[in-house]
């Protein structure tokens, strides 16, 4: 059965939008969990996409949302919370939303580009060159990537790492340490891709290739990520040999609804942020619309169902065709799924500061599995996910030695990642508390100087001590404060 978008005047079009701008209501009153988000707009196609974008970039989980978008109207409604399940309370977040999405935004698309630099999540980071990489995943290749980036005198101002099925994908952002602008030598620019090429070549056994494009697309990020890896073909596999486990895969299913038109995706997987951001960047690059959706997550699972078509109207009928979208939508979810530690670093920015960090933790026997690299202001604020490279547990010893040789210059923060199938028991607080002090090397507390910012930032770290609610979910290695 085929559904056409039925046809209307460019010119009316934009008028119509015009005169009925989006409309979004931020409502904090009628649910006690959670903040409400409505959008209603004009109705056009990705709007949903973007504006579930706007909700992942500010790190809001959506724990439920009713989607309609039937015909020439859109109507949303999202139940947020922040990160740590709580409803939005901050004023600037909420008045990002009503700016994103009201009238003042441009999620109709008629007002054309109004960024002059490329923007991360919600920041700025003004002129750089833009670098994709794919290829074969190695142990070692982040921190050798990096090298070359320091040697070529070029300073990471963001970046996102991606491995999934023996596979990476990378986007760096990067500008001349001299002149804080982007790269134009060309023999220059031409040196690096050269030398970073030689990097992704230097696995034998890669039959798929690498590519190296420096491109200056104002795609987001984890959209051009997904499209980097879906190009390559990274959903052919089953996820098991790059050390993600396999014990909760997603669960998904198409089936028809014949008399309205709609294949009906079913998903049922581990809920985590930015889940639904995922799944929608994947069918709408595979060319299907989302007119209807249910989503819902009872804490740990998620529920999610759609009922999509195809952008010229068709439904899904061939089973090999409904075969290939399952293993997209697998491939998208899992993409994120880490397991191990994630060791999150904040220190002033310098040019060769990543490479230091990924060379640490390559010598100490550990493979980046995702990496997210943003820089604010002079402020690095890296978060890398790792795991031990022969594919065992990380030993405590290994994360000690990281906290003593990472810890001199910049602030870390190391937290389990747990397995999904693993339940962590919770010590009293009293034995938490013991164990940060006793941990806590005495030559650190020494690097503390006397100062009004050092002291602030000794006590706040003295309080998440006592506040933490397992040592082995999540402990702080916090030294040198007086950087």
């Amino acid at each position: 059965m085929v559904h056409n978008w039925p046809y209307f005047d460019p010119d009316y079009e934009n008028l119509s939008q015009c005169i009925n701008p989006p409309r979004v209501c931020i409502d904090n009153f009628s649910c006690n969990d959670c903040t409400l988000v409505k959008v209603d707009s004009v109705n056009k196609p990705g709007i949903l996409l973007e504006v579930v974008q706007v909700l992942s970039d500010l790190d809001l989980t959506i724990p439920k949302a009713y989607i309609t978008s039937d015909g020439l109207w859109f109507v949303d409604v999202f139940h947020v919370t922040d990160h740590q399940g709580r409803k939005i309370n901050d004023t600037k977040t909420i008045e990002h939303i009503e700016k994103a999405l009201g009238p003042e935004g441009n999620l109709l698309g008629i007002k054309g580009g109004t960024w002059s630099g490329k923007t991360v999540g919600v920041h700025s980071i003004g002129d750089y060159n833009a670098i994709e990489l794919v290829g074969t995943d190695r142990p070692g290749l982040l921190s050798e990537i990096f090298a070359v980036l320091a040697d070529m005198h070029c300073n990471v101002l963001a970046a996102e790492v991606w491995t999934y099925n023996m596979r990476v994908a990378c986007v760096f952002y990067v500008n001349d340490e001299a002149t804080s602008k982007a790269v134009s030598d060309l023999s220059r620019l031409s040196m690096m891709e050269e030398q970073l090429k030689n990097l992704l070549r230097a696995w034998g056994d890669d039959v798929r290739g690498s590519r190296i494009n420096f491109n200056m697309s104002s795609i987001h990020l984890g959209r051009r990520l997904h499209q980097l890896m879906s190009a390559d073909k990274d959903y052919g596999g089953d996820g098991k040999l790059d050390g993600k486990s396999v014990t909760d895969n997603p669960v998904i299913t198409i089936d028809s609804c014949e008399d309205k038109g709609y294949s009906v995706v079913n998903v049922r997987c581990k809920d985590r942020p930015k889940l639904l951001f995922d799944i929608l960047c994947t069918l709408t690059d595979m060319q299907f619309v989302v007119f209807h959706a249910s989503i819902s997550s009872d804490g740990t699972y998620a529920l999610q169902e759609l009922y999509i078509r195809q952008k010229d109207g068709c439904m899904l009928d061939k089973e090999e065709e409904k075969e290939i979208v399952v293993k997209c939508l697998e491939a998208a979810i899992l993409r994120r799924v880490t397991e191990g530690f994630s060791l999150e670093i904040c220190g002033r920015d310098r040019v060769g500061l990543l490479s230091d960090v990924t060379r640490v933790l390559r010598e100490h026997g550990l493979s980046v599995s995702r990496a997210d690299v943003s820089t604010v202001g002079e402020q690095a604020m890296n978060v890398f996910y790792v795991r031990d490279a022969s594919g065992n547990p990380v030993e405590m010893k290994t994360i000690e030695a990281l906290g003593r040789e990472i810890g001199q210059t910049v602030m870390l923060n190391v937290k389990r990642v747990p397995p999904s199938n693993l339940k962590v028991a919770e010590p009293s607080w009293l034995s938490k508390a013991s164990f940060f002090l006793w941990r806590l090397p005495w030559e650190d507390l020494a690097l503390i100087q006397i100062g009004v910012y050092p002291f602030i930032q000794f006590i706040l770290f003295l309080k998440t001590l006592v506040l933490q609610t397992t040592w082995d979910t999540s402990f702080s290695l916090h030294a040198g404060l007086g950087y």
